[in-house]
């Protein structure tokens, strides 16, 4: 598969299951959506149209999205998500999507040995966990693939 089909695919997951996720699991009645990986703000532009009434933070190493799809600067975070991620394990997030995947295996390696911890702390109970990358963690229980999507290109998760 191309490069450009690989890419095409992976935003056509993060939409379908987002858009899932949306339609099909209620979110805490409280509590933010944190955008793990805001690169240049698709995803977060789509986050704000399926989740208005939310507050959306977005964590990247610095701000490079585009200006129409920028947070406003109280909602960005900046620096190593590894470290800036820590101050928000507090178990109030309704949502947390996570796309900072490489594609490189020993990169994602490196990630999902901290990764799963971070977003599982994130979330309050019942909040839900979208990734590229697969989150193994006792208190995240895997939701049903979408039919859209497929086997291991995305995963969503509900916070037990």
């Amino acid at each position: 598969m191309s490069r450009l089909d690989s890419f095409i695919n992976r935003m056509s997951a993060q939409r379908d299951i987002l858009n899932h996720v949306r339609d099909h699991y209620p979110l805490p009645s409280e509590g933010p959506i944190f955008e793990i990986g805001l690169g240049n703000g698709r995803t977060y532009s789509h986050l704000r149209e399926c989740f208005p009434d939310r507050r959306i933070v977005a964590f990247d190493r610095k701000l490079a999205a585009h200006a129409s799809s920028a947070p406003a600067p109280q909602d960005f975070v900046e620096g190593e998500i590894r470290e800036t991620g820590q101050s928000f394990v507090k178990g109030t997030a309704a949502l947390v999507h996570a796309d900072i995947g490489t594609g490189y295996d020993d990169k994602d390696a490196v990630t999902l040995t901290w990764l799963p911890d971070m977003v599982a702390g994130m979330l309050a109970t019942g909040g839900i966990a979208v990734s590229g990358l697969p989150l193994d963690h006792a208190d995240l229980e895997p939701l049903p693939r979408v039919e859209t999507i497929r086997e291991g290109r995305y995963f969503h998760y509900r916070r037990r």
